[in-house]
């Protein structure tokens, strides 16, 4: 018999949810019966399959869970923003409630559910510097944002290095937008950010000693320039939720999601290439570059296939997850 090894996130037996809860609605019920199998199948076998088991909730308990950041109305008005046509999915968009109630933020929990520990979490009013290496250093608020930033949505792909998957539309702009205000200097090569750390509104913070916080990452400036990488600030047609990681956060989609840092409040340009997150804590399992190549296998299990979050429909790996004429030209 082949053992079962824990990963850090996987959920332990006894916080299973109950079958009579993730049975009440039928639409997850059959979502979760024709995804269970294949999930096992390239998630791990067995342990694949028990953090599955995390059970998909109701979309009304998604709603409910407060997770949705309510801006001024002028903000608000910007929702949804016009969808770049140049960026197609090339399968199903993911159902906005299954994304929802999927996601890792381990600052709140290392659990899935993220949106029912978010309740405290305060993402307005907000601001982040922007410091290093540039020649005009500034702190924008969420006013500045709005203001500067012609929002667009784009419809990206996302994979998780745990090999789930999803389709969803990203509200935001540009990555590059932001640095060009900022004038990187000739020196800088390095792009790092970093998420808030409040101990009073994000309940995991004080439970995991192990964790070396703030959660930070990093690209090379190419990367950060490139024309994929994006400031999201909604998803969806709407804000950004507490647990996509509200009020902004980087998505970068030819890279495994951890690299998509959420809920930022510094960016900072640097000579050196900076200490990252998971690359610090293990990096044998979590390079600092972390593109998506189904060719290089995480050291517990494959990365050759891919499960859509909701469907639970089964794909081939692509490299560079599909965007390899946008960013293959980095690498050559």
């Amino acid at each position: 018999m082949t053992p079962i090894v824990r990963r850090p996130w996987d959920i332990p037996q006894h916080r299973h949810t109950a079958e009579s809860v993730y049975r009440r609605r039928e639409l997850y019920r059959r979502e979760f019966l024709k995804s269970l199998g294949r999930a096992a199948a390239i998630s791990g076998g067995a342990a694949g399959l028990l953090s599955v088991l995390g059970c998909m909730p109701s979309p009304e308990e998604v709603d409910a869970a407060g997770a949705v950041v309510p801006l001024p109305e002028a903000q608000a008005a910007l929702y949804p923003a016009p969808r770049d046509p140049r960026f197609e999915y090339g399968r199903p968009e993911t159902d906005r409630h299954a994304a929802a109630a999927y996601t890792n933020f381990y600052e709140f929990t290392p659990e899935k559910d993220g949106y029912r520990h978010v309740g405290l979490f305060q993402p307005t009013p907000w601001s982040f510097e922007v410091t290093g290496l540039c020649a005009q250093p500034r702190t924008f608020d969420l006013d500045d944002v709005y203001r500067q930033f012609s929002l667009e949505e784009r419809a990206y792909r996302h994979r998780c290095v745990e090999t789930w998957a999803m389709c969803v539309p990203w509200t935001g702009f540009p990555l590059r937008k932001l640095l060009e205000i900022v004038e990187p200097l000739p020196v800088a090569r390095y792009v790092e950010f970093v998420t808030a750390q409040r101990h009073a509104e994000m309940p995991h913070l004080a439970r995991s000693r192990r964790y070396l916080w703030p959660y930070t990452e990093g690209l090379t400036l190419a990367e950060a320039l490139n024309e994929l990488t994006f400031v999201a600030t909604g998803v969806y047609g709407a804000p950004l939720p507490k647990q996509h990681g509200a009020p902004i956060r980087i998505v970068i989609p030819w890279k495994y999601g951890y690299k998509s840092i959420k809920s930022i409040v510094a960016v900072r340009l640097t000579e050196e290439q900076p200490k990252t997150f998971w690359n610090t804590l293990i990096p044998h399992e979590y390079d600092f570059t972390a593109n998506v190549d189904p060719q290089v296998p995480h050291p517990r299990w494959s990365q050759s296939r891919e499960w859509m979050l909701g469907s639970g429909a089964v794909y081939p790996t692509v490299v560079y997850n599909g965007y390899g004429e946008y960013v293959g030209s980095l690498y050559a």
